[in-house]
């Protein structure tokens, strides 16, 4: 009842700050997304909500921006479906215009378990990327079953779009705790509509992979675990194709790049020495300003205390690699 109490302020609360323009520093995020459409900034968060049980019901909100600094919202674009086989948190949100149309990249996570994860890793749970879809960036986005669209054995997450040679894939990460400490960055093709996967998904790469990716310590007596975060795909201006990612380097969560040797999203991949980014910030994307401007967004700090907030820095497109501008 208290918790139910508590929800019902944050809710009025968020009602009352839409009114006004927030700072991007007053709003707390993980895994920020920003899509600029129309002039206009759209940046997507998870914000779950209790439902009639006292369960967890996982959401989506938006803030909206015309200078990247001053935000209005949240307003609320996706509520997971009492008919959807998953609907726990959602983590990592991401909106991609299509076609026409936009489609929402969401992880959903559950406490549903198949199998004890090996001892002393965190539980081997349901977990999977879900696309929905809209006529409009804010929503509502509905889905188009009640599955998520990696497979169901899986522990998947951060699911991002990739278009090449007019084929639509999806790009995601397979959890290293299903993988004995090893997770994966995986591929697998997507009908013209995004309703549906095709095929079966290729591993792109591990996650011990690259040189600055040196595993986290989970605890005595158990390998380090290499984490695969945040897939998101860029191509630069003399036509290659890098892949901004997140693992962890000296204890900390940071960006890496990685690069296709074939200039296709199949690979194979090779992965730069040196972070991107390597200070406790992650889960980055790409996008690009109104004026043209290139844009890296990411969380920081890494712990998840509340203090998270988005980051935006100008990047330099170098033609063979990115570099944060000062």
């Amino acid at each position: 009842m208290i918790m139910k109490h508590l929800l019902s302020l944050l809710i009025f609360c968020s009602s009352v700050c839409s009114i006004y323009a927030l700072n991007i520093d007053d709003i707390n995020i993980r895994d920020p997304f920003i899509l600029n459409d129309g002039n206009r900034y759209y940046m997507y968060c998870t914000k779950d909500t209790l439902d009639a049980n006292g369960c967890i019901r996982g959401g989506v909100v938006v803030y909206t921006s015309t200078n990247l600094k001053e935000w209005k919202g949240p307003s609320r674009v996706l509520t997971i479906p009492d008919s959807n086989a998953l609907k726990g948190s959602v983590w990592a949100p991401e909106v991609h215009k299509y076609k026409g149309r936009y489609y929402l990249f969401a992880t959903i996570t559950s406490d549903l378990k198949w199998k004890k994860s090996t001892e002393g890793w965190p539980e081997y749970t349901f977990r999977g990327t879900q696309v929905f879809h809209s006529d409009s960036p804010y929503g509502p986005f509905v889905p188009f079953g009640k599955y998520p669209h990696t497979q169901l054995d899986y522990m998947a997450l951060d699911g991002t779009l990739w278009v090449e040679n007019n084929v639509p894939y999806m790009v995601y990460c397979h959890e290293w705790v299903q993988l004995h400490g090893d997770g994966t960055m995986e591929l697998v093709e997507l009908s013209e509509d995004l309703s549906q996967t095709i095929g079966t998904p290729m591993v792109l790469f591990n996650g011990s992979a690259p040189e600055w990716s040196d595993g986290l310590m989970i605890s005595q007596g158990l390998p380090k675990g290499y984490i695969t975060d945040g897939c998101y795909l860029y191509r630069t201006k003399t036509g290659r194709l890098l892949m901004i990612w997140s693992s962890f380097n000296h204890g900390n969560y940071a960006i890496g790049i990685s690069e296709s040797i074939t200039g296709s999203v199949k690979g194979p991949w090779k992965h730069q020495d040196i972070p991107l980014f390597p200070d406790n910030g992650g889960h980055g994307m790409i996008f690009k300003t109104t004026d043209g401007q290139l844009c890296l967004v990411l969380h920081q700090p890494n712990n998840p205390s509340g203090a998270e907030r988005a980051r935006i820095f100008y990047l330099e497109d170098c033609g063979n690699t990115l570099k944060l501008k000062k």
